[in-house]
């Protein structure tokens, strides 16, 4: 199903401004406990988690519940200071591998984006733990990943446990691959059909709701979304006739069902 604005996208995003205002804000400076030395953190225990339990994009929720590993990982985000980190693909790589970790996290703790309140919950009422400070899912991406980074590509990797979402890869984000992993992650997202189609009889654009959502970032690094969009298709006659041929652009329904089995029911859910 094509929608172009829908009314209820409208409520949502008005709502959420509302909302935000007295919401948590990003620590500037982080003080861990017990913390570790930012040579010394790696991102190999989420690596592993995420490549035992998602194949395909598909996410074994249920596995990862039973893997006491995730729950190491997001103790170790606790204990180092992102700020410490010397580069700019290291503090991105650490956000980007952050997000996805409190995703997870969120549904395993029964927290859903399949409603409005679900999503209002799952973004922004849930609170996760970095370096000592405590941050939201919307924050993380708004005030962090976005503002602080410029990077588009990011909307291709962080994965908010949906259908219409990127899929989740079978690995982390590491700073010393990071270009290659962001390119690789474009050019997959916007080549999958489920996610963007592209009509070169009719000239219409059938994209992804992310690329109205997040309109601002790619016109910013392109000129406008379409420009941006030929910068990662494989297709290079599409490529030519995106760039020289005027397209109307249509947005996909977007699909909030979870990405992956759903977790077993617990009797207790704890902090993070």
């Amino acid at each position: 199903m094509v929608t172009k604005t829908t009314g209820f996208m409208k409520c949502v995003t008005v709502s959420l401004a509302i909302v935000l205002a007295g919401c948590s804000t990003v620590p500037t400076s982080f003080t861990p406990p017990n913390s570790i030395p930012p040579e010394e953190f790696s991102h190999k225990v989420l690596h592993d988690v995420v490549q035992a339990h998602v194949t395909d994009g598909s996410v074994d929720y249920p596995a990862i519940q039973s893997d006491d590993r995730l729950s190491i990982y997001l103790a170790q985000l606790d204990r180092v200071d992102p700020n410490a980190l010397k580069t700019k693909n290291e503090r991105l790589a650490f956000w980007i591998n952050a997000y996805n970790a409190f995703a997870i996290k969120g549904i395993l703790d029964r927290y859903s984006p399949m409603s409005y309140w679900g999503r209002y919950r799952y973004f922004i009422d849930r609170d996760y733990h970095v370096g000592g400070g405590i941050l939201n899912l919307y924050d993380l991406e708004r005030k962090v990943l976005i503002a602080q980074f410029h990077e588009p590509r990011i909307h291709f990797a962080i994965v908010c446990a949906s259908l219409s979402c990127p899929r989740l890869q079978s690995w982390a984000f590491e700073p010393e691959q990071l270009e290659l992993q962001l390119n690789r992650v474009a050019r997959e997202f916007i080549n999958d059909p489920t996610r963007n189609r592209f009509d070169r009889v009719k000239k219409v654009a059938s994209l992804s709701m992310i690329f109205k959502w997040f309109d601002e970032d790619f016109t910013r690094a392109a000129g406008s979304v379409l420009v941006y969009i030929a910068r990662y298709v494989n297709d290079p006659e599409l490529v030519q006739d995106l760039l020289q041929s005027e397209y109307r652009i249509e947005y996909l329904e977007y699909d909030w069902n979870l990405n992956g089995i759903s977790p077993k029911e617990q009797n207790h859910v704890g902090p993070s």
